[in-house]
């Protein structure tokens, strides 16, 4: 197979005769672009590809999601459309997270308010869950949790608070809500309790500073843990302490990352350390936290890039560039992270200019970079898919 080759003849006919056929009365079906990647990851781990959802300009609705398998090196640009030839507006408008629980596929669609959900290894459409302003996604037992700002897509200081619904995997019925901060945004599950991150994002200055805490079996708002503004990301490491990324107002309050741990051993999380470190994006592997920043400055209007590796055990900053060969120099914006959970392989993605196509690079654990490809327009989030009974065919 050619590098950057489009979907053979034949299927192209066959997508043509469904158009004239009436699939999407006028709209024409854009086929999935295939490439194959010549350095693949280890076929051998239990890791079997990943997905790529690509945010999207907001109002074009152009979200889409790439796949590349592993097991074939084989790259899949915007296959939704193709798979599902009778969904009208594709995809939707503007893709905030995505992730895999059993056997489905959940990503979540912001500006169109749901959540597509689709078969994890077909990725055909099973149906979608209507939730306003919706942003990020997490599961347990059964249950997925989305954050959700509830109110229109609009910055307003009388913006209303957010909300996490429940919604039951199995039926994709909306099972609970409950209120929250304002703007909640990741969320990270730790002894039955979900903590989320509230921003106040629509609300400047006067951003949200709390964490708040759910009790899943009571589903219910317990407490509010007082930190920074404007929070973002959540994740919990491997000795049980949650670290939480501020965006700050890019004027008085930086851009900083929080960790909060339960050190008397009490049940209760409590903000325990914050330090100096800007964040934009977090991801775990091992006792490692790989962190990148892009933080532009309203006083001198540049931007400060960086990427960097956290000693979770000891909380000290090891690297201030995870990148070791020079790549760094030719990313114009680090948006997207994620680590392969057994190979270690850093997976990072560049929005350049917000406008056009992005770029998915791969880097070994050392930060040697092993390929880069085009990808959709703003590459954002990235998850994993385990090897299932029935492989997942991209062609």
């Amino acid at each position: 197979m050619t590098m950057r080759t489009i979907i053979p003849y034949l299927l192209l006919i066959s997508l043509v005769s469904a158009f004239f056929s009436g699939c999407r009365e006028e709209e024409v079906v854009m086929p999935a672009e295939y490439e194959t990647i010549p350095d693949p990851a280890d076929p051998d781990t239990r890791i079997q590809g990943m997905y790529i959802l690509n945010e999207g300009n907001m109002g074009s609705n152009k979200c889409t999601i790439d796949y590349y398998d592993f097991l074939t090196g084989i790259y899949a640009r915007n296959f939704y459309s193709e798979r599902n030839p009778d969904v009208i507006k594709e995809l939707g408008d503007v893709g905030n997270d995505i992730a895999v629980y059993g056997s489905k596929l959940y990503a979540v669609i912001n500006c169109s308010h749901k959540v597509e959900v689709m078969d994890a290894r077909s990725g055909r459409r099973i149906g979608q869950v209507d939730i306003p302003n919706c942003r990020y996604i997490s599961f347990h037992e059964g249950n997925a949790y989305v954050s959700s700002y509830v109110g229109p897509v609009l910055v307003d200081p009388e913006a209303p608070k957010g909300a996490v619904y429940r919604v039951d995997t199995l039926s994709l019925a909306i099972t609970g809500r409950v209120s929250v901060g304002y703007q909640p945004e990741e969320m990270a599950i730790s002894e039955n309790k979900l903590y989320v991150a509230n921003s106040g994002g629509y609300r400047p200055p006067l951003y949200d500073n709390t964490i708040s805490v759910i009790d899943l079996d009571d589903f219910k708002q317990v407490r509010q843990i007082t930190a920074e503004i404007n929070m973002h990301r959540i994740c919990l490491d491997n000795q049980g302490k949650l670290w939480v990324t501020s965006r700050g107002d890019r004027q008085t309050h930086p851009s900083c990352l929080l960790v909060l741990s339960d050190e008397h051993e009490k049940g209760t999380m409590e903000l325990t350390d914050k330090l100096p470190v800007p964040c934009s994006n977090i991801a775990l592997h091992g006792d490692r936290l790989y962190y990148l920043s892009s933080e532009l400055s309203d006083y001198t209007g540049t931007t400060t890039v960086s990427y960097g590796v956290i000693d979770t055990r000891t909380k000290e900053v090891i690297s201030t560039n995870f990148i070791t060969d020079g790549t760094d120099r030719e990313i114009k914006m680090p948006y997207g992270l994620a680590i392969h959970p057994e190979t270690g392989d850093i997976y990072l993605t560049d929005a350049k200019n917000y406008v056009s196509s992005g770029t998915l690079y791969c880097f070994s654990p050392d930060g040697k970079k092993k390929w880069s490809i085009r990808t959709g327009d703003i590459p954002a989030s990235i998850c994993f898919l385990p090897k299932l009974p029935t492989p997942l065919k991209v062609k």
